[in-house]
This record gives structure tokens, C-alpha cells and sequence, in this order.
């Protein structure tokens, strides 16, 4: 049988043609040396370049090296959900193919990651990009994220970051949530910390970020944020507001109640009445919400076998001879 893996590097890749043979490169002579059983997991996402034919040429003379090739476009979070699916490593590195991270920083990770912790995280302290476009708005999203989260990084984005197995068989991403992975295996208990890494100018192409990404952050943020303080119980946030809008609805209609039969005042066209009627609606609508949301995930952990709690370890004591 094949030894297991030590190491998996997954690297997503979109129309990095030029860059993708001096990163092949650079990985191999930071790895090769290490003694570690490793081996390159590079995900073509649909490209439009030469991406693709490039990675399979390199394919042909690399045994160390996986090619996956996406049908399409999907992005960078499924671009990297299918490199972690095929990784047979125990340990999984994920970094960027433009070459702005170091490949030479991931034995530096491997072994903060083998110090105990489930999720080491690289810090790029002197990062050469644009200070408005890049620098400020991601210092800006460092912050909320940290405070939303409970996970206080100094980099969520960048992407070199190192993985226990364990840790993410646990995680399901979808839309933008590779940048909250940290957050994601906060939930399910990982330990977590950060180390310093080099960060690099760009040599190749260009930025495949633009403005529109901050609004999809902040769509994941608010999801991770629920995830964290409502993933196995939507009904208190849910049923929590419908009660508190039903008895609004009540006191609000009690009121014209009284009005209405000690006053003898028409209430049809007042605007209280209207409030009322909406708080009543919407009150029975999120408590419906709220209990659709536990069949729902009743169903989620049930259906996977996905248990509620995370055990890390289990000490026996030695029995008497």
C-alpha cells in the first residue's frame, strides 16, 4: 500500500500562465529538501489563458503534481473546496498562485502547526500592494471580521494557511467563505494562531479582485456571524423576534380594543391598527421561520451523520494488572 501523505499544498489557479511554472518551481525547492512526502495540488479554475495547457505539460514532468482542471469559472472558494477534496495530505497548505506568497515560509507553518494547534494562519506584516485599493479597506475588514467573529487575526486574507485534516473535513464552503475559514474552524473548535510570512509584488498578470468583492464579504460575514451564534439553533433568533412582534401585535391591539369598546372611537383608519395587523403577520412568520430552520438543520446533522460537538481528544486511564 502507498505510505500516506505528509502534505498537501492546494493552490487555486486562474489565468496564472506565466506565473504557474516559476511557482512549481519555488515549491519544489522549498519542499524537496524538507524530507516531507508531499504533493502539489493545483486547481485550474476555468481559465482563459494557457493556464490549463501549461499545468498539464507540467503534469508530464512532475511526479510530485496533481492537475485539477474545473469545467468553468466557479471561484476562488470552489476552486479550493475541490484542491482540499482531492488532498490525500494530513496536513493541507493553501496559497495563492500569483506568487505574492513565499513557498519558502512553509516549513516555517508546518511546524507551528505541528507545535498543537489545528489551523496556522499567514500574516503578511509588510505587504506590497496598493495602500487605498488594497492595504486600507483589508486593515478596515480585518477588524469587523475579528470583532463579528471572535477570531482576532491580523490577516484574514491571505491565503497561505496551513490545515489539519481533521479540521477541514469538518467545514462545507460555499460562496465567498474560503477568506472566513479561520471564523469556520473557530466553530468547530480548532485552535488557532498566526506567524509572520513574506508577502511579494506582483510579477504577472493582474489583480483579479475588484470593488465588488467587499459586498460579497460582508453577505459571508453576516452568514458566518449566524453560523457562530445560531447554527444549531435558529429558533432563538428567529422565534425569539416573532414573539417579541406577536406581543407587540397583542398590546397594540388590546389597546384599540379598549378604545373601541369604552370610547366608542372608529379604530379601521388609524395607523396603530395597520402596525398591529403587520406585527401579528410577521410575528407568526418568523416564529414559522424559526422552527423550519430546526427541522432544517435536524435534518443537516442527521442526514451526514454530522454530530453537534467536536471531540479532540479521549484519555483512558491504565486499568489495575
Amino acid at each position: 500500500m502507498t505510505p500516506p501523505l505528509d502534505l498537501s499544498v492546494v493552490v487555486p489557479l486562474y489565468n496564472e500562465e506565466e506565473s504557474l511554472p516559476h511557482l512549481v518551481e519555488q515549491l519544489l525547492a522549498a519542499l524537496r529538501p524538507s524530507g516531507e512526502r508531499f504533493e502539489l495540488v493545483l486547481v485550474n479554475d476555468g481559465s482563459s489563458d494557457g493556464t490549463g495547457a501549461v499545468l498539464e505539460e507540467l503534469c508530464g514532468s512532475v511526479p510530485e503534481l496533481v492537475g485539477v482542471l474545473l469545467r468553468k469559472n466557479y471561484g476562488q472558494t470552489a476552486a479550493m473546496a475541490a484542491g482540499f477534496d482531492v488532498a490525500q495530505g494530513e496536513i493541507i497548505v493553501s496559497l495563492d498562485g500569483d506568487l505574492q506568497n513565499d513557498p519558502a515560509d512553509i516549513p516555517m507553518l508546518l511546524a507551528k502547526l505541528r507545535e498543537g494547534y489545528d489551523l496556522v494562519s499567514g500574516w503578511r506584516h509588510q505587504r506590497q500592494d496598493a495602500a487605498l485599493q488594497r492595504k486600507l479597506p483589508s486593515k478596515i475588514a480585518n477588524r469587523l471580521i475579528g470583532r463579528v467573529t471572535g477570531v482576532r487575526l491580523h490577516d484574514y486574507g491571505c491565503s497561505l494557511k496551513a490545515y489539519s485534516r481533521d479540521v477541514l473535513s469538518d467545514m462545507r464552503l460555499y460562496g465567498e467563505l474560503h477568506r472566513f475559514l479561520p471564523a469556520l474552524a473557530f466553530i468547530e473548535g480548532a485552535r488557532i494562531t498566526e506567524v509572520k510570512v513574506n508577502h511579494r509584488a506582483r510579477q504577472f498578470g493582474s489583480s483579479k479582485y475588484g470593488i465588488d468583492r467587499t459586498f460579497r464579504v460582508l453577505m459571508d460575514l453576516l452568514t458566518v456571524w449566524f453560523m457562530k451564534r445560531f447554527l444549531t439553533r435558529p429558533m432563538y433568533v428567529f422565534g425569539f423576534g416573532g414573539l417579541i412582534a406577536i406581543l407587540l401585535s397583542l398590546m397594540a391591539s388590546s389597546y384599540l380594543l379598549a378604545v373601541k369598546v369604552f370610547q366608542g372611537v372608529d379604530i379601521g383608519n388609524r395607523p396603530l391598527m395597520t402596525l398591529a395587523v403587520v406585527l401579528g403577520l410577521a410575528g407568526i412568520q418568523l416564529f414559522c421561520f424559526g422552527l423550519l430552520g430546526e427541522l432544517q438543520i435536524r435534518t443537516y446533522h442527521e442526514s451526514q451523520d454530522r454530530p453537534i460537538y467536536r471531540i479532540r481528544a479521549t484519555l483512558r486511564g491504565k486499568r489495575a494488572a
